[in-house]
Formats: C-alpha cells, sequence, structure tokens
C-alpha cells in the first residue's frame, strides 16, 4: 500500500507539474521529485520483500494492510511538508522579503 499511495502521489505532482504555467515558481518539479524519490525507494522495499517472502506478500493481514497505508500517508505529508518548507526558504514572489525589508 505504501509503494501505491506514493506512486498515487508522484502521478498527481507530475500531472499538477506539467499542467501548471509557473512550475518554476512554485518549485512543482522539486515536489514531483520528492515523491518519485519516495515511490522508487518503496519499489525496492517491494522487490526484495517479495524476493524474501515470494506469494505470501500478498496474503498480508489486515493489520499489515492499515499500517502500511499509514506510513504511506505519512510519508506523502512529510514530502509534501518538505516542499513547503522549501517554497518557504526560496520565497518564489518575495513575500517574506518585502515584508521584512519594510521594518
Amino acid at each position: 500500500m505504501t509503494l501505491l499511495i506514493t506512486i498515487i502521489a508522484s502521478v498527481i505532482a507530475t500531472i499538477v507539474w506539467y499542467a501548471a504555467e509557473q512550475r518554476d515558481a512554485y518549485k512543482l518539479g522539486t515536489l514531483s521529485l520528492i515523491y518519485w524519490g519516495a515511490s522508487l525507494m518503496w519499489l525496492m522495499d517491494f522487490v526484495f520483500e517479495y524476493a524474501e517472502l515470494k506469494t505470501e506478500y500478498f496474503n498480508q493481514a489486515f493489520a499489515d494492510i492499515l499500517n502500511d497505508s499509514l506510513l504511506g500517508v505519512a510519508v506523502v505529508t512529510l514530502g509534501l511538508v518538505a516542499w513547503v518548507v522549501i517554497l518557504l526558504i526560496k520565497d518564489p514572489k518575495g513575500v517574506f522579503k518585502k515584508k521584512f525589508s519594510k521594518q
């Protein structure tokens, strides 16, 4: 579930990046890369876990699926928080620069 959730977030972020006119101003490419990196990480986790468990990987208990889902949501949320921090530091519209330079 973690892999599925991060891939969905990656695809959505990539579509938004592609469709947005001000993609560079809002660092949407960075958000997309954060999610694609997480998706690649979870893909490798899936490959190694599947190599170890074989078909038992697909017979998980509901508690394991719920834990994986919560982890996926946490990863997507943390990626979004990291993107917002990057956006605040870069300050593409100069909001903080204007606010603090007047005082």
